[in-house]
C-alpha cells in the first residue's frame, strides 16, 4: 500500500476539544463522506468533540479491475472474507495508530477517544483497537466485518450496527464479527435496521446516544 495519506479533514467543537471520533470512510469514498453527519448527531457542546475524518490512499482494487481508487486495503473478490488483503488491513491499521497517537500528543485522553468506521473504515477501526495495549473509549463499527479474529478486546466496547439487507457485507458476516469480538472479550451492542450498504436515520439517533454516554 502506498504511504502517501492525505491530510485528514477535521471538525473542531466551539470550544477547545476534550474527547475526539476519529471516523475512516468505505471504499471509493473519502474522508468528506461522513462530514454531514456531525451536526445530525446534535452532540452537547460540553462533550467538546473533535472530529477527524482520514482520506485512504488511492491504490488499484482488484474486484473492481484493479481501478484506482481511495481503499483501506484491496479487495480481492467479492465474497469479502476469502483472500483477505490481510498487509493492506494491516497497513491502515498502523496508519490509524498514527492518528490516535497525534490526539494522545494534542492532549485528548484515551478514554475520550472512539474509533469510528463504516464498512472498509470499520474493519480497520477495530483491528486498530484490538491490537493497542490500551483501550480505546469505543469503537463505531458500522456496516463491517472482522478481517482477523486476532488481538485483545477485553475492556473493549464496540457499537455495531448493520442492514439487515446488506448486498456488500452480508448481515452474516457483521453477526460473524460480533461473535468473534465477543469471544475476544469485548463488549458489543448489536443494532441492526431495514436498510442495504448505507446508514440508516434511526441509526444516527443510536450512535448520538452511544457516544454520548461513552464520552460524558
Amino acid at each position: 500500500m502506498s504511504e502517501s495519506y492525505d491530510t485528514p479533514i477535521v471538525v473542531e467543537p466551539g470550544q477547545r476539544a476534550r474527547a475526539c471520533v476519529i471516523w475512516l470512510h468505505g471504499l471509493g469514498a473519502d474522508g468528506n463522506d461522513f462530514v454531514p453527519v456531525v451536526p445530525e448527531l446534535r452532540l452537547p457542546d460540553e462533550l467538546a468533540v473533535r472530529f477527524v475524518f482520514p482520506h485512504a490512499p488511492v491504490q488499484p482494487v482488484t474486484v473492481n479491475g484493479g481501478y484506482r481508487m481511495r481503499a483501506w486495503y484491496d479487495i480481492v473478490q467479492a465474497d469479502l472474507q476469502r483472500d483477505l488483503d490481510l498487509d493492506g488491513v494491516a497497513a491502515s491499521s498502523a496508519y490509524l495508530s498514527r492518528l490516535v497517537d497525534d490526539q494522545l500528543a494534542s492532549g485528548i485522553e484515551l478514554d475520550k477517544l472512539v474509533l469510528a468506521g463504516f464498512s472498509q473504515g470499520g474493519v480497520v477501526a477495530l483491528d486498530c483497537a484490538l491490537h493497542m495495549p490500551g483501550k480505546p473509549a469505543g469503537v463505531l463499527a458500522l456496516s463491517t466485518y472482522l478481517a482477523r479474529a486476532q488481538g485483545e478486546g477485553t475492556g473493549l466496547e464496540v457499537f455495531q450496527a448493520h442492514g439487515t439487507q446488506d448486498p456488500v457485507v452480508p448481515l452474516a458476516a457483521g453477526l460473524q464479527a460480533k461473535s468473534d469480538l465477543e469471544g475476544m472479550g469485548a463488549l458489543v451492542e448489536w443494532q441492526e435496521y431495514p436498510m442495504p450498504h448505507s446508514v440508516h436515520p434511526t441509526e444516527i439517533m443510536e450512535i448520538a446516544r452511544w457516544l454520548s454516554g461513552r464520552l460524558k
